[in-house]
């Protein structure tokens, strides 16, 4: 059996370890469009930031590991185009211009995501960067510490833009952060964003909102970003305003999309072409809550998928049960944490719902270092099954946030939640958890 996956990272290495595992005489090779496999790019903005200066240790497993494993790779190698029908990939040596031809049993598609570049004047000019790839970060790295670089302005509210206010604050900069939408953080709900928004304001990074970019000026290099309410002295430029699924290359192969471009599979990860599979950043995943397939862009996702791939590639059927756009944040001296449905999805999905906000302690006030906890609770009426939770603060939230997904996951309600064995010790949590005091607060329609 012949087995060809594209692309390198999160998605396509679990598929390819995976079949491995299970077919040990299985002929599998990877095409990798860039330089690096198995890489955590969630570790790129603390890598800038000077926390980690070797991106070696951002490799979870090296190109050698996996060849003596049995399973080949190619690396600067993209993949221009797929034939269903001969069940042949088109692949382009980025390094030589070479093009060859290979076919395949069965085709993992594990592209990935690229970073949005918005159609704004200027931002082909030296200077403006955006941060996706393992040679973005050591791209970006070198530039951004080189003498002279003091003013940076980041495009983007998002995730990447505020954990990049953060790295570059590290290094000294004087830092913008200007974001298109109303408030900053758009997965989180407000109450959890203002929090966030207070915190990155008391270090000192300027963030400003509903302001659109309208152009970069500078001559070779950018000097300032213009908006519709004024101009910013930028020596550099980082844009984080979102990625797309890498999926060009299947424009005319049959293979379904949808209209972002995200490759659409069952469950199975299988596609609507035969033998022909996907996971990852390129591809849709199932919501558990939202019982559809949505796009979402997460790491934790993407290897789970790509070892489903992998299985069912080699003629298993293990479903993926779900996804719960469970993520977590540092922002500066604060910990975020979301899972499950925000306050607007929970609407947006048809759900009588209800919602508790919250202050606890990370641990009791007599032993130090006790801290504020927020927590932002959503659950549905009357059935009070708990459907999202967000977490704020400075010790203690993010981890807690793990409990509420998995409380998600098993249609726990509030008051089984609230009733639950958690541990208590001093240094770590009290009697009444935080989790405990959210849940017990969340109260049926007619209390």
């Amino acid at each position: 059996m012949k087995h060809i996956i594209i692309g390198g990272v999160a998605a396509g290495m679990s598929a390819a370890s995976k079949i491995k595992r299970i077919q040990k005489d299985a002929s599998i090779h990877v095409y990798a469009k860039g330089a690096f496999l198995s890489y955590g790019a969630c570790g790129l903005c603390y890598f800038i930031a000077g926390m980690n200066d070797d991106y070696n240790k951002m490799i979870a497993r090296t190109r050698e590991e996996f060849e003596e494993q049995g399973i080949k790779t190619f690396l600067r190698s993209e993949a221009v185009g797929v034939h269903v029908r001969s069940k042949t990939v088109t692949i382009k040596n980025l390094d030589t211009g070479e093009i060859i031809r290979e076919t395949y049993d069965k085709l993992m598609i594990a592209t990935g995501a690229e970073a949005v570049r918005p159609p704004i004047d200027g931002i082909d000019k030296k200077g403006v960067y955006t941060l996706k790839t393992l040679e973005d970060g050591l791209c970006l790295k070198k530039e951004i510490t080189r003498y002279g670089i003091k003013d940076v302005v980041i495009v983007g509210g998002g995730y990447i833009g505020i954990e990049m206010a953060e790295a570059l604050h590290a290094l000294g900069k004087r830092v913008v952060c200007l974001e298109a939408a109303e408030r900053i953080l758009l997965p989180f709900d407000v109450e959890i964003a203002d929090l966030a928004l207070a915190e990155i304001k008391r270090h000192g990074v300027e963030i400003k909102t509903g302001e659109k970019v309208l152009s970069f000026k500078g001559g070779g290099s950018v000097n300032a970003v213009v908006t519709e309410n004024g101009e910013y002295i930028a020596d550099a430029v980082v844009v984080a305003t979102g990625v797309k699924p890498s999926t060009g290359f299947l424009a005319d192969t049959g293979i379904a999309m949808e209209a972002n471009g995200a490759v659409i599979v069952d469950r199975q990860m299988r596609t609507s072409v035969p033998d022909v599979y996907s996971a990852g950043d390129c591809a849709v995943v199932y919501d558990r809550m939202k019982k559809k397939n949505v796009y979402l862009p997460l790491g934790a996702v993407a290897n789970k998928c790509g070892r489903i791939a992998g299985g069912n590639m080699c003629g298993g059927s293990e479903e993926f049960p779900g996804a719960l756009s469970s993520a977590a944040l540092k922002v500066f001296d604060l910990q975020l944490g979301r899972t499950g449905l925000g306050e607007k999805e929970a609407a947006e999905n048809g759900f009588d719902f209800g919602t508790v906000f919250v202050e606890g302690r990370s641990h009791p006030i007599y032993y130090p270092g006790s801290e504020p906890l927020m927590i932002k609770l959503v659950y549905e009426k009357p059935s009070m099954k708990i459907l999202g939770a967000q977490l704020c603060g400075k010790d203690g939230a993010a981890l807690r946030t793990d409990i509420f997904a998995v409380a998600i996951h098993a249609g726990m309600t509030t008051k089984e939640l609230g009733m639950i064995d958690l541990i208590y010790s001093p240094p770590y949590a009290g009697v009444w958890d935080a989790v405990h005091i959210a849940c017990n607060a969340a109260k049926q329609p007619h209390q």
